[in-house]
């Protein structure tokens, strides 16, 4: 019952992630840096890829990956297909890893240890979640302060939720 809704609304917010870095009309501008702000659109891409298939893929799934974190902070130029191709696989790890994860483990101990503690599972997914979603808003952010548009991506819509009904 806890599982599948997490797992929805990351989904949705890496869709979400994909649509703002399409939505940019230069491609070049999601490296573009702006003052006071730290990191670029690629970056936080690059980031929220590594971030998720570090913590749900590889280590709730088993999936093999080994993050690089310094690379995605560091790394530059890379292309919105490439970029997009990266939250995909992200996508991936997601679907296999929620696929085989029990309502059972949302209240072990998560199996790596995050700045010296070790919270369980369910609490560890929820904090992703708001990590990601933070991360989404920042590329809004950037977005709109190098492009000057100050309309929305369409992204984060209630409708977009599987519950979501009518009334």
């Amino acid at each position: 019952m806890f599982i599948e809704p997490i797992h929805r609304i990351m989904i949705r917010e890496l869709q979400g992630l994909k649509s703002e870095l399409l939505a940019y009309q230069n491609e070049g501008d999601i490296w573009r840096a702006v003052p006071g702000l730290p990191n670029t659109a690629g970056t936080i891409g690059l980031h929220v890829a590594g971030n998720l298939q570090h913590f749900v893929g590889a280590q709730l799934g088993d999936s093999g990956f080994v993050r690089d974190r310094e690379a995605e902070f560091s790394r530059r130029d890379v292309s919105v297909a490439e970029l997009v191709g990266e939250l995909d696989q992200t996508i991936v790890a997601l679907d296999v890893t929620f696929a085989s994860l029990e309502e059972g483990a949302m209240d072990r101990p998560f199996p790596q240890q995050i700045a010296g503690v070790r919270p369980t599972v369910g609490e560890f997914l929820v904090h992703l979640v708001a990590h990601l979603a933070y991360h989404l808003g920042q590329i809004d952010y950037h977005r709109r302060c190098v492009t000057g548009e100050a309309t929305s991506a369409g992204v984060l819509s209630p409708r977009d939720l599987k519950s979501a009904v009518e009334s």
